[in-house]
């Protein structure tokens, strides 16, 4: 019930007792307090605007005195004789300042983080960005993305130049980048400021991975992997990169649901794969001996290559590299990478292969959006023959080598 009279005052709001049920008493001007049976007592302002009642809260009494109860009411009429609805004005105000409150950088980029994470996206990706945004973080983090300026954004991208971090330098901007792309697509800021840094840093020299193509030593490379006298499993793991020619860390975190061995496929799921998008191997006769014999050396719930020290874990990234060196291969000769150049030199240069054939093994991504499509699913005949052929021949080089 609203009990009328008239207007409060500070000792008869201080009288007011609760009842068993709610209750208003008016002030003036559509002012009133709301008594709660538990005691407590709010402001309300009832108004009219285009012809609809309406209700806006103050807060609770005493917190919100009488005084500033009626200003806030006379704030809102003006607003109302202006033909503005104050309730909109408010909800205006409460989400400029939610904003506020997230609008530092170091909250949109764990924002970022988290819908990163909420994607699927690779373990190894997010460990990586968030190691970027912990450099951002020292000197961007507390302030509020509408406020930083690209000379800010640039200071912090000099500090990995100047240290010569150039690859470093520029994966920073791109990150910090997405940060402020995140923050444009949610409304809180209409800016990037790393747009006017195009260019503003050192760019690196971009240098091949060093990779063996010659026939000869590719062989002597094939017996030495053979021989090695190290962990089995990395001798194997080196094997199976020749032979299938993926990305190092596309194998290092393989998994057994992933392989049929009957079939002769190898399905690498899209998380891990550098192009994001699902890829499926031929698997050579020799690729299914080797997987086999690894069968024996882990768990058939865990890593294709276990870690020696932990098998639930996989070999870690500098590994095969190691591996490598320990042989005598220098990393200007030979990387674990360059087995995909080694691939796609030798196969092109046989003449038996098409071209797109060789890009679909190596899991190049297309430009096309439908010539990408098609891709997908083209060549499988051709590509199985293929897996089969550089198998043959690796093995043919290897026993050239021992003879």
């Amino acid at each position: 019930m609203l009990s009328n009279g008239m207007p409060l005052t500070n000792i008869a709001l201080k009288k007011l007792k609760p009842l068993e049920r709610a209750y208003k008493k008016a002030d003036s001007n559509g002012l009133f307090i709301w008594v709660k049976p538990n005691g407590s007592k709010h402001w309300h302002l009832k108004y009219r605007f285009q012809g609809k009642e309406k209700l806006m809260s103050y807060g609770p009494y005493p917190l919100i005195s009488l005084k500033e109860a009626r200003d806030k009411r006379d704030r809102d009429k003006k607003l109302l004789l202006e033909g503005i609805d104050p309730g909109s004005v408010k909800k205006e105000r409460k989400l400029a300042a939610e904003i506020a409150a997230r609008g530092r950088f170091e909250v949109l980029a764990e924002e970022l983080l988290d819908k990163n994470r909420r994607e699927g996206k690779a373990e190894q990706t997010i460990r990586k960005k968030s190691w970027l945004l912990d450099m951002a973080n020292e000197r961007l983090g507390k302030r509020p993305v509408t406020e930083i300026t690209p000379g800010e954004v640039l200071a912090v991208l000099k500090k990995q130049e100047q240290a010569g971090h150039l690859e470093t330098a520029s994966r920073l901007r791109s990150t910090i980048g997405e940060v402020f792309r995140y923050a444009i697509a949610t409304g809180v800021t209409g800016n990037d400021p790393t747009v006017a840094l195009k260019g503003a840093l050192v760019r690196k020299r971009v240098k091949s991975r060093s990779a063996i193509t010659d026939k000869k030593q590719l062989g002597k490379l094939l017996v030495a992997i053979d021989q090695y006298t190290g962990y089995r499993v990395v001798s194997l793991g080196l094997r199976l990169l020749a032979i299938l020619h993926v990305r190092p860390g596309e194998l290092r975190f393989a998994k057994w649901g992933e392989f049929d061995l009957e079939n002769g496929k190898w399905t690498i799921p899209e998380e891990r794969m550098k192009t994001r998008l699902e890829h499926v191997a031929p698997l050579p006769n020799q690729a299914v001996e080797l997987l086999e014999e690894l069968k024996s050396l882990s768990h058939p719930d865990a890593m294709v290559l276990p870690s020696q020290s932990l098998k639930v874990k996989p070999l870690s990234e500098n590994t095969f590299n190691q591996a490598l060196r320990k042989m005598g291969f220098s990393k200007e000769e030979m990387t674990a990478h360059g087995f995909r150049a080694t691939f796609s030199s030798l196969a092109n240069e046989s003449g038996l292969w098409n071209p797109d054939a060789i890009e679909r093994a190596l899991a190049h991504i297309e430009g096309n959006e439908v010539r990408r499509a098609y891709a997908r699913g083209a060549f499988w005949d051709e590509r199985v023959e293929m897996a089969q052929w550089w198998a043959d021949l690796l093995d043919d080089l290897q026993r050239g080598a021992t003879t």
